[in-house]
């Protein structure tokens, strides 16, 4: 064993001087044959001439970035340059120590983009007024009254011995099997859409107008005007949950209420003499401002009657006559079936523009 290894060691290391022999030959001869050139080219000379190439290619970009740069730099102090004007010879030969004409005075650029002022925008006049001027003038002001009516909001206890809103989200099973209705019919984020619409507005800020709204089950309620309805529908649901069980919400701070259930009918709390209009899509056709030029008084003032608008809630349907016999007539913001958001803010809207309120 030990001699048959040792031949096959020997036969490779004869096979490998005899493979690496022509290259040896190549080397050795290469001077003699051409002493005038170069020494025979190697895998070190190749590599450092790549090297050298590379190292030289990095310095002329670097030369072209930094002139680049230099004349950019030039360009930006040449905007900001001042020339002198030239003086005349009285003024030369006065002046010996000031500088020659033809001299520059450099000045620094800002430091921040100046902003290009546009046209202005038309400002409405700031009304200064204190608060005993402003409660006798929203006294003397005529509002307009929006009812809310077949709002969806009844109450119903989770698993958890809590009361919840009812709606069709969360409790879907529970108006099939144990209600055996329709979850479409329970939408009180209808309500919460109207009531953040009209609350919101520049008419209700401006003082001129007061909200009621009334559930399908018969509650009537009064919404104090500077009240802030929560934004997100989860914290209106335990407000609305609140309200009906407790009757009344006040303030945290103050004793003001700002919401109250109120004895029904709605029709007892219409002021005299007021006209009562009803929204449907069946309604005659107005404009926001063909409504408002139509049915509300060019002055806001007490001595005209008040105007009430009700508006529906729900999911489906339209206000009726039957429900409301003191509506005088039907009426319509748009030839398309609007939610009551955008109804509101279409009546609202002309309203505003009949009145200048910004």
């Amino acid at each position: 064993d030990f001699a048959s290894l040792k031949s096959q060691i020997t036969a490779v290391v004869f096979f490998s001087n005899f493979a690496f022999f022509p290259y040896l030959l190549f080397i050795s001869l290469y001077p003699i044959l051409h002493p005038s050139t170069h020494p025979p080219p190697t895998i070190h000379h190749s590599l450092s001439k790549k090297y050298k190439y590379i190292q030289n290619h990095e310095l002329k970009s670097l030369d072209i970035n930094t002139k680049k740069c230099t004349q950019q730099t030039q360009s930006k102090h040449s905007r900001y340059s001042i020339k002198k004007p030239k003086m005349s010879d009285s003024e030369d030969s006065s002046s010996v120590s000031s500088s020659s004409s033809d001299e520059e005075i450099t000045v620094a650029p800002p430091s921040k983009k100046q902003r290009v002022a546009s046209a202005p925008l038309e400002i409405a006049p700031s009304v200064q007024s204190t608060d005993q001027q402003r409660k006798s003038s929203q006294a003397s002001k005529q509002k307009i009254i929006i009812l809310l009516d077949q709002a969806r909001l009844e109450t119903v206890k989770n698993r958890k011995g809590l009361f919840e809103l009812l709606n069709c989200d969360d409790h879907r099973d529970l108006c099939k099997k144990k209600l055996k209705r329709d979850p479409k019919e329970f939408r009180p984020d209808i309500a919460h859409q109207e009531l953040l619409a009209l609350i919101d507005s520049p008419l209700n800020k401006s003082g001129s107008l007061q909200v009621y709204f009334r559930t399908n089950k018969n509650v009537l309620v009064e919404v104090n005007p500077s009240i802030r309805i929560p934004r997100t529908y989860k914290r209106f649901s335990g407000l609305m949950v609140q309200l009906l069980h407790k009757m009344k919400i006040k303030a945290g701070n103050t004793s003001t209420t700002l919401m109250k259930v109120i004895k029904g009918p709605f029709s007892q709390h219409l002021p005299p003499g007021a006209r009562v209009y009803g929204m449907s899509c069946q309604g005659t056709l107005y404009s926001p401002n063909g409504l408002a030029t139509a049915l509300i008084p060019d002055e806001q003032t007490s001595d005209s009657p008040p105007v009430v608008f009700v508006i529906g809630a729900m999911a489906a349907g339209h206000i009726t006559v039957e429900d409301h016999p003191y509506i005088e007539k039907m009426i319509s913001v748009s030839e398309y079936p609007l939610s009551g958001a955008a109804a509101i803010s279409r009546i609202l809207g002309g309203i505003e523009n009949q009145w200048g309120i910004v």
